[in-house]
């Protein structure tokens, strides 16, 4: 059975944000989150936007359960036949919100969509298909072009549209305007400000506990903390890392804090006669940087430092890999050796609004390795302004966060350290164009690999080789997620693993 998992924050006004008062607990949750809604197009944008659209649609499979765990939702089951084809068998009875019948031709359509990058950021996926077949109403077959392993686990988040209504509105309406299966219908969305959510009376899991949601972004953790203080929140994701004790001990508050799947790391370039294609400058700049300190100074104690960019929740994470440790000497020496002693100038790009202290880890960085005479010039930004250069592959350094949605470390390093090869869809998120034969090849032998248990091994084995011979990334930690509750709301509250605010799975205690 699905553990119910009861989600998150009760966030709200300040400044006129919401009606009057505090939250009545019986009526509605109030919602604050860190980042907003981005669009209503459920496939225009990955990341946290997956998460609010989680509540108004479907996808044929659903992750559920505190180790993420795969479980039916539109599809009840599937068959793999063999290494290129997916059988899905849809649940019959749904319904869009609109009313019309959920069936396969919303599921072809939906995956064809993928396609088109006019509409969607999950171009890879649209691509490696090969064909889709619908045989009947609550059949679906789809062949991919190529084997992919983690194919059935990236389906809790391609969600699904109507095909009528989708394509009877321009982008724009539908970006504005969602149509799904979902456990929650859309009554208004002002962008940057709130979403309002009702519950579907006809969900096909039956009707959500929680009749009505307001989802506010408050992207400023005073604001969130204040919010919370002053009793006009329920729930609240994101506690500030240095106001954590005042919340901690207040006595009207619960706190919840979980070690998070997202590790932050530096993101560092390899172009041929530069001193980042030097392996003693990659290996120099990983030493002279004092992770024990940036989590104790910065992170305030709430971060674990990372070896490798996977989760010990994903395939291929490797426990054996260990971080270069903090050895200013050796640093400079590898630096002297490399014919840099007197260092060299480079820009460190980074978001100042995305990440847990994200642009003090940036300023942190810096003032370690101008140790070595290596100045690094912070360039951190909007994340919106921030990713849309990542995209473009053209940045020298830049600090980021990571966690594979899929539980796939394959997927991770076919996204981010791959060389970029737009055709395939490959090193799409590869934002400093690192490119290493050697690296692309034994990734490229992973996803050949049919056994499960063969296929890790040789997963783990790329994950060693690159942290610790070729230096692809610089780990520094994973951060942690921190959640506050304030007791009278009676909200029962456990995070999940992806950080997604899943409604449904949210219930009070009588």
């Amino acid at each position: 059975m699905k553990k119910r998992i009861v989600v998150i924050l009760g966030l709200l006004a300040l400044a006129g944000l919401l009606s009057s008062g505090p939250v009545m607990a019986q009526k509605r949750l109030v919602v604050g989150v860190d980042t907003p809604a981005i669009t209503m197009n459920p496939h225009g944008s990955a990341d946290a936007n997956l998460s609010r659209m989680a509540n108004i649609f479907d996808g044929l499979l659903q992750r559920v359960g505190d180790g993420g765990e795969m479980a039916p939702a539109l599809a009840e089951s599937y068959d793999h036949p063999d290494i290129l084809t997916w059988i899905f068998h849809l649940r019959k009875g749904v319904k869009f919100h609109n009313g019309n019948p959920f069936t396969a031709a919303d599921v072809k359509y939906s995956f064809e969509r993928l396609k088109d990058h006019e509409v969607s950021e999950f171009l890879n996926t649209g691509k490696s298909i090969a064909s889709i077949e619908t045989p009947d109403d609550y059949t679906v077959i789809i062949k991919t072009e190529e084997h992919i392993p983690w194919f059935a686990d990236n389906m809790h988040q391609i969600f699904i549209m109507d095909k009528e209504s989708t394509e009877n509105r321009d982008p724009g309406q539908i970006g504005l305007k969602p149509i799904g299966t979902g456990a929650y219908k859309l009554v208004e969305w002002i962008k940057g400000s709130y979403m309002i959510l009702e519950a579907n009376a006809d969900y096909w899991e039956g009707a959500p506990a929680i009749e009505r949601v307001e989802v506010r972004p408050l992207t400023e953790a005073s604001t969130r903390f204040a919010a919370l203080i002053s009793g006009q929140a329920d729930l609240v994701k994101g506690i500030p890392v240095e106001l954590f004790d005042k919340v901690l001990n207040n006595t009207k508050i619960d706190v919840i804090q979980r070690p998070s799947r997202r590790s932050i790391f530096l993101a560092l370039h390899n172009r041929p006669g530069t001193p980042a294609a030097d392996i003693r400058v990659r290996k120099a700049m990983a030493m002279t940087i004092n992770e024990p300190e940036i989590i104790s100074k910065v992170m305030q104690g709430h971060a674990r430092p990372a070896a490798q960019i996977p989760d010990p929740l994903t395939i291929g994470y490797n426990s054996a890999i260990e971080r270069y440790s903090f050895n200013p000497e050796e640093a400079n020496r590898l630096m002297s050796e490399a014919g840099y002693i007197n260092g060299f100038d480079i820009k460190l790009t980074g978001p100042d609004d995305r990440y847990v202290q994200d642009a003090q880890i940036a300023e942190a960085v810096a003032k370690y390795l101008a140790k070595i005479n290596i100045i690094a010039k912070v360039d951190v930004k909007p994340k919106s302004i921030f990713f849309q250069e990542m995209d473009e592959g053209i940045l020298d350094f830049y600090l980021i966060g990571w966690f594979d949605t899929t539980l796939d470390m394959g997927r991770t390093y076919f996204k981010l350290a791959h060389s970029r090869d737009p055709e395939k869809g490959y090193g799409g998120l590869n934002g400093v164009s690192y490119s290493d034969p050697d690296i692309d090849k034994l990734l490229e032998k992973t996803a050949k690999i049919v056994d499960p248990v063969e296929r890790e091994k040789a997963l783990q084995h790329l994950n060693k080789v690159a942290m610790e011979e070729k230096v692809v990334w610089i780990p520094l930690h994973y951060q942690e997620d921190l959640y506050a509750i304030r007791k009278e709301s009676k909200v029962k509250f456990s995070p999940r693993p992806d950080q997604w605010m899943v409604f449904k799975e949210m219930t009070r205690a009588e």
